[in-house]
């Protein structure tokens, strides 16, 4: 089994800045990448970031030069650093891992954390 605890969400003013952590735990033999999605209601679970195992880092358009993704392979963990956020940031936002136990790869979510901006 594999865990993904996430932290950091909350409620922050437009411009303000907050940073998401997701730890992963359990029987992990071998992780391919860590990402971020996010959904706001009444909307599609949408990308974020995502970050490979090399450091091979992935962003939606709209968080480009925002938001920067991290990770740290010795403890499985990711971060997100959520800088100038807007209204429209706001949404439940989940860790989510593509990783093996070993036998396949397959992808785990996290729980969510909520991330609220207010004008």
């Amino acid at each position: 089994q594999v865990q993904l605890v996430e932290s950091g969400g909350g409620l922050v003013q437009a411009g303000g800045s907050l940073r998401l952590s997701c730890a992963a735990s359990g029987s992990i033999l071998s992780i391919n990448s860590m990402g971020w999605y996010r959904q706001a209601p009444g909307k599609q679970r949408e990308l974020v970031a995502t970050i490979t195992s090399g450091g091979r880092t992935n962003y939606a358009d709209s968080v480009k030069g925002r938001f920067t993704i991290s990770r740290d392979n010795v403890k499985n963990t990711a971060f997100l650093q959520m800088n100038s956020l807007k209204s429209e940031d706001t949404a439940v936002y989940y860790c989510n891992l593509i990783g093996s136990t070993g036998i396949q790869y397959r992808d785990y979510w996290g729980q969510g954390t909520q991330v609220t901006v207010s004008l």
